[in-house]
């Protein structure tokens, strides 16, 4: 992507928390003289809070592992400094924070001593944001960096910055401020994030870690935003996780995910694949699903069973996880006329694990009965199609690759989602399904 030129109105500056409006407020006034051909405009688009906790370099960096900037960017610093963690602790080497690494992380972390908390690595996050956002014209951009170490309260810092716009129309201006301090302060501090936030306009929270809805901090800011957007690639348990946003859809919450976005092209070659007449009459015979996804997150493959549930009428009645190399979740569906349908899902361990968790790799729809004409295989680019194919099946399959979208990264997917902000409905019951499912292994 190629990155935005900036105008800097105000570079980062800390300041007391009763001190920011009034300093975002001396910003604009300094530049009320201004004459020059691109006057910078106050930008009136939308607010947004981004809760940063990347916590994992922050981790890296005391254990002497990552010595980078702790901002959040998963780059080839970071995930070299995984493999390396990983090696030390005999863990499976993948160089992405799975739950296990995580865990031992924290756990060896909670080993050293008070001093040893204290990092010297730049902490960048919450100064800038990326372009795919920059050019949706934020007008004010709250960052909560949570900090390992002793609570030493609530830090604050304000800065401006204008992406530049290509037409050489006048610079449109967004406003951000950060505030630094371990969870227990930030979590204090809720009300003042929801001052924070622009009336009149809308507001949205970009919660980049595992929702915990007991947390006062989280609680406060659902209750204040339009759409709380979340990723659930990042979920360290997703099936427990995928109850807790349930409920948020259950209390009137608009929620977006953004590994949902990840799946439209598995869903539109599977639509796709039945559009034939021939085919389309078929659909009704389709009684055998099996999903594989990459070892290590489980929610996309949940989401696209829930997806493909949803749209063709199929209940869930049983879920068994009978785990093994493959972490095996067999589901059991009802169908239109009584119709069984059993799915499997299988977690693959990947030699070159890609950038997200969990990423589907295979699908194939069969039938028990040899005559209909459904049989439908897609796999991942990457990893080809071997395993589904010697599934083997007595019917002819229809086989079919599929290219992941062009950028898969969080920030591109953040943008997107900023357009066209609002219930997704499909989501809704797809996922309402997918937490039927999960439901049922309890």
């Amino acid at each position: 992507m190629t990155t935005t030129p900036l105008v800097t109105l105000q570079k980062p500056k800390g300041i007391s928390l009763d001190e920011i409006e009034a300093e975002l407020s001396a910003i604009w006034h300094s530049q009320n003289g201004d004459k020059a051909s691109l006057a910078p405009t106050r930008a009136s688009t939308f607010s947004m809070v981004v809760y940063e906790p990347e916590e994992f370099q922050q981790l890296l960096a005391v254990l002497g592992f990552y010595d980078g900037p702790i901002d959040g960017i998963h780059g080839p610093l970071t995930k070299a400094a995984v493999e390396e963690a990983q090696k030390s602790y005999s863990l499976r080497i993948t160089g992405r924070i799975d739950p296990a690494t995580l865990a031992r992380l924290r756990e060896e972390v909670a080993k050293q001593p008070a001093e040893r908390t204290k990092i010297s690595n730049p902490n960048l996050r919450g100064f800038s944001i990326s372009d795919a956002i920059a050019i949706q014209n934020p007008c004010r951009i709250i960052t909560l960096c949570p900090t390992l170490g002793e609570d030493q309260g609530v830090t604050a810092q304000v800065s401006a910055y204008c992406p530049v716009q290509q037409s050489g129309s006048n610079l449109i201006c967004c406003e951000y401020i950060t505030l630094r301090g371990t969870k227990t302060a930030l979590n204090q501090v809720g009300d003042l994030v929801a001052s924070l936030l622009i009336p009149d306009l809308p507001k949205f929270v970009w919660w980049k870690a595992t929702p915990n809805i007991e947390q006062d901090l989280f609680k406060r800011l659902v209750e204040t935003c339009h759409c709380i957007i979340l990723d659930s690639s990042y979920f360290t348990a997703p099936e427990a996780e995928f109850i807790r946003v349930q409920g948020l859809f259950d209390s009137g919450t608009s929620v977006a995910d953004l590994n949902w976005h990840r799946l439209s092209a598995w869903q539109e070659l599977t639509a796709a694949a039945f559009d034939p007449p021939e085919r389309r009459s078929s659909l009704g015979e389709i009684d055998q699903v099996t999903i594989d996804y990459e070892k290590g997150n489980a929610a996309q493959a949940l989401m696209f069973l829930g997806w493909l549930a949803s749209r063709l009428g199929w209940e869930p009645t049983s879920f068994v996880p009978t785990g093994g190399e493959y972490d095996l979740k067999h589901i059991t569906l009802m169908g239109k006329n009584q119709k069984t349908i059993q799915a499997e899902l299988a977690a693959i361990p990947t030699a070159e694990s890609g950038e997200i968790t969990g990423d589907l790799i295979g699908l194939r729809l069969t039938s028990s009965n040899l005559d209909a004409n459904c049989c439908t295989i897609l796999c991942s680019e990457t990893t080809g199609c071997m395993r589904m194919e010697s599934g083997g099946s007595a019917q002819t399959c229809r086989t079919e690759q599929v290219t992941a979208i062009n950028d898969q990264r969080a920030e591109f997917l953040l943008s997107q989602q900023l357009q066209r902000w609002g219930r997704d409905v499909l989501f809704e019951e797809s996922l309402a399904v997918a937490v039927k499912i999960l439901k049922l292994g309890h």
